[in-house]
């Protein structure tokens, strides 16, 4: 019989936290599997389908959920630990996530070794994000809300601010709030694909929202404080989408029917996060939260333990996601130096008739669920069986 191992973990966050990292390897597979998923945009109502973008969309969830919960595990870790300690763990581990997306994450995203193209993606933003927190977390709670909310709901107030060049201001500007491809030489780019202003309030936002999860704090409250919230947040959407002026650089127009008038008025930009991104994406989660807290299900037992390992997680989905794309050309007798991606692969039209239909895209998705999930579920094991291992804190 396998000894029952117990955690201290909140689980409504971990499935939570599990649900949005399956969705992720939706959209990750759609990168590598779908046609034309390298050149075009699922989201462009010119040439989208309703399938294509509901498929993109739905995993618009992921990465402020994630970094939202991140500052929400800040929060819980330090209750036992002083601000020192806090504050030395987020450093740290903020480093650490910037070497992994430099080093470790762009081999896998690409296949290059040359490393000809580094983009700054997702976890290079959290490591980052986690660097600022480390020292935000000295501001009294009252005063760290107040700076995130002035973040979240002000950035867009820089939209029209744009740089260009190799300047220091203006490789600043990209890291903070900008979205911009650098050519370095001839061979090699560096792509800031996640300005981290908006995603420094997330997290702060996160980080302040975890007092709803301290030992002691009344269930009953805590879930109508996320009915109030979600309630709030998606009204607050709603109400400044309609007016159209402020909160996202791309206002929404009417199109060829209602259904495609309704997906320009939901389609928000991420890169960076605007106020109506955050917004819509925050604002269910509270309620999502409210509903799952005492859930339980062989469904939510399945979320628990991708929730509880989401590095290992990450890192193993995408090399298992680009290494089966290079097999099935492998297997198909096409070039399978398609998937070795490398600064020409955009720049050139070598991709434009590479990828599969969605039924092909979906069918992967489940099949990589599948494989990741006894994995993450050994792992898991390993982690509760060794709590006194510090590393394992990093990983």
């Amino acid at each position: 019989m396998i000894k029952k191992l117990k955690s201290s973990r909140i689980e409504s966050i971990d499935i939570l936290r599990g649900l949005v990292m399956v969705l992720m390897a939706l959209d990750h597979v759609r990168d590598y599997f779908h046609l034309g998923a390298i050149v075009s945009d699922p989201l462009d109502l010119e040439t989208t389908t309703p399938l294509l973008f509901l498929t993109r969309y739905i995993t618009h969830f992921c990465a402020p959920v994630f970094v939202f919960l991140t500052g929400t595990s800040a929060s819980l870790y330090g209750q036992s630990r002083s601000k020192k300690q806090l504050s030395r763990f987020l450093f740290t581990r903020g480093l650490w996530l910037i070497f992994v997306e430099i080093v470790i994450m762009n081999f896998l995203w690409w296949f290059d070794p040359e490393y000809s193209f580094i983009n700054l993606q997702v976890i290079w933003a959290i490591g980052l994000c986690m660097i600022f927190l480390s020292v935000l977390i000295y501001l009294p709670y009252k005063w760290l809300l107040i700076l995130a909310l002035v973040i979240v709901f002000g950035h867009n107030s820089l939209d029209s601010i744009s740089t260009s060049g190799y300047s220091f201001t203006s490789i600043l500007w990209y890291i903070f709030h900008q979205q911009q491809f650098l050519p370095v030489g001839e061979s090699r780019m560096i792509g800031f694909f996640y300005p981290v202003l908006p995603w420094i309030g997330v997290m702060a936002l996160g980080y302040n929202f975890g007092f709803l999860y301290r030992k002691g704090f009344d269930p009953v409250i805590r879930k109508r404080y996320l009915i109030f919230l979600g309630i709030s947040t998606i009204t607050l959407f709603l109400l400044i989408r309609f007016i159209n002026v402020y909160g996202d650089p791309e206002p929404w127009h009417k199109q060829k029917n209602f259904l495609f008038t309704w997906f320009s008025f939901m389609n928000v930009n991420k890169y960076p996060p605007s106020l109506l991104y955050i917004l819509i994406t925050i604002g269910p989660t509270f309620l999502v939260l409210s509903l799952i807290e005492n859930l339980k299900s062989k469904i939510t037992d399945v979320l628990v333990v991708f929730g509880r390992v989401p590095f290992f997680y990450y890192v193993l989905h995408v090399f298992l996601i680009h290494t089966a794309a290079l097999l099935t050309l492998i297997a198909l007798g096409k070039d399978w130096k398609l998937m070795i991606f490398d600064q020409a692969s955009f720049t050139t039209n070598k991709m434009v008739n590479y990828g599969y239909s969605l039924g092909v895209v979906y069918l992967v998705w489940v099949l990589i669920v599948g494989i990741l999930y006894p994995l993450c579920h050994k792992y898991m094991r390993y982690k509760l069986g060794n709590p006194k291992k510090w590393w394992l804190s990093y990983l």
